[in-house]
């Protein structure tokens, strides 16, 4: 998990060593559960290329495993941390034992995240608690923080005073989304109207559409070819949390996991907790998905080092979409997620039921 991550270069005593320090950590009463083994051991795969059983390794202290990453930066060592948090947050109930030792790890690794405290606040069944922090400590000030550094721009939601308030009516922005149907057959414009227009969707600026800040993640969902399904709106947001420079951008996987894995949050104002068809990251094949598209994230960020919601889509939505992937560095899916069948953003299977009945009736198939 570490630089040499892209070149393939990661050192396998190394890797356990973490391995043993995050299953430890995470850990509660009784062992690892399959879903944190089966995700734990697919991310680790994905990013390191190294395969571990997790519920065989031998325990790891947090001393030990600070003295195992001695010579790493504070990014680095957060990140491990995040891994940690993830490895609770599939867990309903969150132990409490489970959350003060992941805390224990990360005060020895000298992180300070604040994801901690929120998944703490989960094991203690203070829900509205966690998601005010989740707003304060991960996604308001991180957001603002970008936000307003930017000029105003009405397209993307800079300049608001609110980056998550709910979306206003503004027939310029609408137009401006209109326009994206003259962009070229394979375009990047032309693919994010089409998957609007295929789905039903209600184009950002129009009553009831979404935020034009959230609406940026549309255009990452086109080109990391991802459905927009809970599954696939999970892989994207994995992506786009690993792709942000700002371990803050991990709030987005965080959230999602929160909303569509545990049901810990219910409404974050702009999506709404549904755990009503399971548990989204352990169904077959999600872990190495979800695993395929943070390795993804972290590949953009090696390339471009910008949250992806700061990318201004609007200025290349007449550029082919493999050049758009070139220039933010966004590589293919791995063989494995195709082989664990995760779906493309015009494909049936990586629609909600409803999106689909919309674009089967719009095509004129009853199904």
């Amino acid at each position: 998990m570490s630089a040499a991550l892209l070149s393939g270069d990661d050192d396998p005593e190394e890797v356990s060593l973490i391995a043993r320090g995050i299953a430890t950590a995470v850990s509660p009463e009784g062992g690892l559960t399959d879903t944190q083994a089966d995700l734990l051991e697919a991310i680790a795969a994905s990013l390191t290329g190294v395969t571990l059983d997790y519920r065989a390794l031998e325990p790891l202290g947090p001393e030990e495993l600070h003295d195992a990453l001695v010579d790493h930066g504070d990014e680095f060592r957060h990140r491990i941390v995040q891994y940690m948090v993830l490895g609770e947050l599939v867990l309903r109930p969150l132990p409490t034992a489970v959350s003060f030792r992941v805390a224990t790890y990360a005060k020895a690794l000298d992180v300070e995240d604040k994801f901690v405290r929120v998944a703490r606040r989960y094991a203690q069944g203070a829900y509205g608690l966690a998601w005010m922090d989740l707003q304060r400590n991960g996604f308001a000030d991180h957001v603002r923080g970008a936000v307003d550094v930017d000029a105003p721009d009405r397209s993307t939601g800079h300049g608001s005073g609110d980056p998550f308030a709910p979306a206003q009516v503004d027939p310029e922005l609408a137009e401006r989304w209109s326009a994206f149907r003259e962009c070229p057959t394979g375009s990047l414009g032309r693919g994010v109207i089409d998957m609007y227009e295929g789905r039903g969707f209600k184009i950002p600026g129009l009553p009831g559409a979404a935020p034009a800040y959230l609406a940026q993640h549309d255009f990452v969902h086109v080109l990391a070819d991802y459905g927009t399904n809970l599954q696939g709106e999970l892989e994207v947001f994995a992506l786009i949390a690993r792709a942000d420079p700002d371990p803050k951008g991990f709030a987005w996987l965080a959230t999602l996991f929160g909303l569509f894995e545990t049901g810990y949050i219910a409404d974050t104002g702009f999506f709404k907790r549904d755990t009503s068809g399971g548990h989204y990251a352990v169904a077959p094949g999600m872990n190495r998905r979800i695993a395929d598209a943070i390795q993804r994230g972290k590949v953009v960020c090696a390339r471009t080092e910008r949250d992806l919601f700061e990318v201004d889509y609007y200025r290349v939505a007449d550029r082919s979409v493999g050049e758009v992937r070139e220039m933010l560095g966004v590589p293919p899916k791995s063989a494995v997620a195709l082989e664990e069948g995760s779906p493309g953003i015009f494909d049936l299977q990586g629609m909600s039921d409803q999106q689909r009945r919309f674009a089967l009736e719009r095509s004129g198939d009853d199904g």
